[in-house]
């Protein structure tokens, strides 16, 4: 795939969607931590279900420390692996009292330290909650990138080096959010909706879903650059 395709790529995701946000629930750099840390293998709407219950009881290291890992997983019983899961969330929190004065790191080094936090995890984090520049790759992203061969890769950390040099630097901050959306709602692994696409004519995915009976095609934003032929029309209602 070529830049120009890319960036056109990226500045009708931007169109559609100018400020992508997390689905995951929080207000402090600690509740999105441990909101991501819970989302692994689970839905962020399990997730949200969850903390809800928790956070306005618990949200600080400290408080879910004197939680205790029993009260804990009562909150939280409802996710998958949530034994493993509460007794990383305690770790981490007595981590973070004791070498960290409550507070969330900000480096990828020291983040990864933490039980339960892996790569993916703390670069959610430094890109959500401390708005640096990473890219964090789950299977949505994985699968887009390869898919439409925007950053083809074997590998998540293939394809987070390759997304982190290709994508356009005024795409890059907001790009882990975009990707993530188009791969939950538009991407799908089993059957992507290609006809509900606005990026479709510019993906290389060579087995395009066709569209069902009576469907609308998607609004594509007007074109910004001479690479490609588009139209508007009315967006299907879905």
């Amino acid at each position: 795939m070529n830049p120009a395709k890319r960036a056109e790529i990226f500045r009708r995701l931007k169109e559609a969607n100018p400020e992508p946000k997390t689905e995951l629930e929080y207000s402090t750099p600690f509740e999105l931590l441990i909101a991501v840390l819970l989302s692994a293998q689970a839905t962020d709407v399990g997730v949200n279900k969850a903390t809800r219950r928790l956070y306005p009881v618990a949200n600080t290291p400290q408080k879910i420390l004197d939680l205790g890992i029993d009260e804990l997983t009562s909150y939280i019983q409802t996710i998958g692996l949530y034994k493993t899961k509460a007794k990383n969330v305690m770790a981490t929190c007595q981590i973070l009292v004791d070498k960290y004065n409550g507070e969330v790191p900000q480096t990828m080094e020291e983040l990864v330290e933490l039980p339960g936090v892996g790569r993916k995890t703390a670069n959610v984090v430094l890109n959500t909650a401390f708005r640096q520049i990473a890219m964090a790759v789950d299977t949505h992203i994985f699968r887009v990138s390869n898919r439409t061969n925007i950053a083809p890769g074997k590998t998540v950390e293939i394809v987070e080096q390759k997304l982190l040099k290709f994508v356009p630097k005024e795409y890059l901050m907001d790009a882990h959010h975009w990707l993530i959306l188009h791969g939950r709602y538009t991407c799908i692994a089993r059957k992507p909706l290609c006809w509900n696409c606005v990026i479709a004519d510019l993906c290389e995915y060579k087995a395009k879903t066709p569209p069902p009976p009576n469907a609308l095609p998607p609004v594509v934003p007007a074109q910004a650059g001479p690479h490609t032929e588009t139209t508007k029309s009315r967006r299907s209602t879905r």
